[in-house]
């Protein structure tokens, strides 16, 4: 009989202790995984840390039963595991999160939870969706993670997704937990929640494995870290006895730059321009409300706010992806309002979206065919109707070389290449058509220390040959040390436009939470008052 002491709350066994010892995992060209050295105890919140390539991920599907290691071994409580797949992870105890949901959107969160399980009523693979709603329900209870077991996934947050990911996991017994970077898309008020959930989880008795490489992340959460870099531990230390800056060079390997410095510099002529931009939702809701700015030659204009506040709408609108329903849009002058994107990139935009595996590439895609996904058609890629492989695969080779793309080769599925090495790609195609406007959303979401600081450097760099950029990101630290003047929507509106030496972190929360731009300086102005 099992020992209370060794039950989770959800009654199933915990797992005391995981190792894994000396894992070596190659693929064509590629170490990914050079003698690693890894583990987690009952109740521990251990953090993978690395940049983007350096072997987090692969590490954990050996763990997960998706890859098999050519050398090394696992094991759980004291005892070799056979983990042949991710049915032998799961029988185990192991489950996982991975980065991109593994959700059918119209399907409900129990049946999404019930997929591929067998019936309680032992009638083969019928659901039983009551028995599977009653256990959500419990789950959810116990561990916080609130959502409606009847909810369609496509009308559920993002949050909300990621809260049916953890409790699939734990439905299946999961005692051992690796989250595969479960931030990646989620707002700062979803990452509070979710953190919370993860520390009842650990403090329930659960092993959680946490991939990231957000530095706050891991001091907020974690207990402990390890580092990977070119697939090798490079260090295992307790998070309280090591500061950022040493997790920082130890990732990338040198000294790196954790702030940006936007030199001053004079702005040229307006190159996009919105004057009371409208636009409605498929519901006839609207989304953007009198939208009128002007973004000029050699400036960032950073935009601000809480996520589904028109920033996704303003990008559309402007790319020709969201009707206008009403106002102007306009380029060097000239009316763009409602062209076709294909018409807008002819006209001089590049548009970096912010759902990179949706919108930004297709994933089944090589690396060089991404390349030019949008300029296949033109010389020199093309002649007449046929492509010019030897002019489009040099160029992939010159593009992988200047913007420092880590993949196995050109041949390679974009799918195949870790986040931050995919926005590297969308980021080279976008900035190779030298356009003339430039729209970023959400750059750096996902992205490790190295490529943020790499992106950061290109975006300056472009803004001082003369490129106007409209830069969309939830992290203010990025827009308020990237953008020349930040404009702040709530509700699909213009709160305010500032200059961002001249504007505190506190006031535009007030400003993203809905005050206009000048009540919040008026209160400042009356507090200054109240000083003297």
């Amino acid at each position: 009989m099992t020992n209370d002491a060794n039950l989770l709350p959800s009654g199933l066994p915990r797992i005391e202790s995981m190792q894994m010892r000396d894992i070596v995992k190659r693929f064509p060209g590629v170490l990914a995984n050079d003698h690693v050295n890894f583990d987690v105890n009952a109740g521990e919140i251990h953090a993978l840390l690395g940049e983007n390539g350096a072997g987090k991920s692969t590490l954990m599907k050996v763990l997960y039963g998706l890859y098999q290691p050519e050398e090394g071994e696992i094991l759980l409580n004291g005892q070799v595991a056979n983990i042949h797949s991710p049915t032998d992870a799961i029988e185990q105890g192991i489950g996982m999160i991975h980065q991109h949901f593994m959700l059918v959107d119209n399907l409900t969160v129990a049946q999404n939870v019930a997929l591929g399980l067998k019936s309680s009523k032992g009638k083969g693979f019928v659901l039983d969706l009551d028995v599977v709603t009653a256990r959500i329900r419990d789950l959810a209870d116990k561990y916080g993670l609130y959502v409606d077991p009847e909810a369609i996934i496509n009308r559920l947050s993002v949050g909300e997704r990621q809260r049916v990911e953890i409790i699939k996991a734990l439905y299946r017994g999961a005692a051992l937990l690796i989250l595969d970077e479960p931030t990646a898309v989620l707002t700062p008020q979803e990452v509070d929640e979710i953190f919370k959930i993860f520390r009842n989880m650990a403090a329930e008795g659960h092993a959680l494995i946490f991939i990231s490489h957000k530095l706050d992340e891991i001091f907020a959460l974690t207990d402990r870290v390890t580092v990977l870099r070119d697939g090798r531990v490079v260090g295992d230390v307790l998070t309280a006895d090591v500061t950022k800056n040493e997790l920082a060079n130890m990732m990338v390997g040198r000294e790196v730059l954790m702030e940006r410095h936007r030199v001053p510099m004079p702005v040229g002529e307006v190159r996009l321009k919105l004057e009371d931009v409208n636009a409605v939702n498929d519901r006839e809701q609207p989304i953007l409300r009198h939208i009128s700015f002007a973004v000029r030659s050699g400036e960032i204009l950073g935009v601000a706010g809480v996520s589904g506040n028109g920033q996704r709408a303003l990008a559309e609108a402007i790319a020709g992806l969201q009707p206008v329903s009403e106002g102007r849009v306009e380029m060097d002058g000239r009316d763009v309002t409602n062209l076709s994107p294909s018409q807008m990139f002819e006209a001089g935009l590049s548009y970096i979206p912010e759902e990179r595996m949706h919108d930004g590439v297709i994933k089944n895609f090589n690396v060089a065919e991404n390349l030019v996904l949008q300029d296949h058609q033109f010389p020199p890629y093309s002649k007449g109707i046929f492509l010019n492989f030897g002019t489009i695969d040099s160029h992939a080779d010159e593009m992988i070389r200047e913007f420092d793309i880590k993949t196995p080769s050109k041949d390679t599925a974009v799918k195949n290449l870790s986040g931050g090495n995919i926005q590297k790609l969308i980021l080279a195609r976008e900035l190779d058509r030298q356009p003339r406007f430039l729209i970023a959303a959400q750059p750096t979401r996902g992205v490790d220390i190295g490529a943020t600081e790499y992106i950061h450097a290109q975006l300056l760099k472009q803004r001082s040959e003369g490129l106007a950029t409209l830069l969309i990101s939830e992290d203010l630290d990025e827009v308020m040390a990237m953008s020349d003047r930040i404009m702040v929507l709530f509700g699909g509106e213009i709160m305010g436009i500032v200059d961002s030496d001249q504007v505190t972190v506190q006031q535009l929360g007030l400003m993203m939470a809905g005050e206009k731009a000048e009540d919040v300086f008026a209160q400042k102005d009356l507090a200054a008052a109240g000083d003297t």
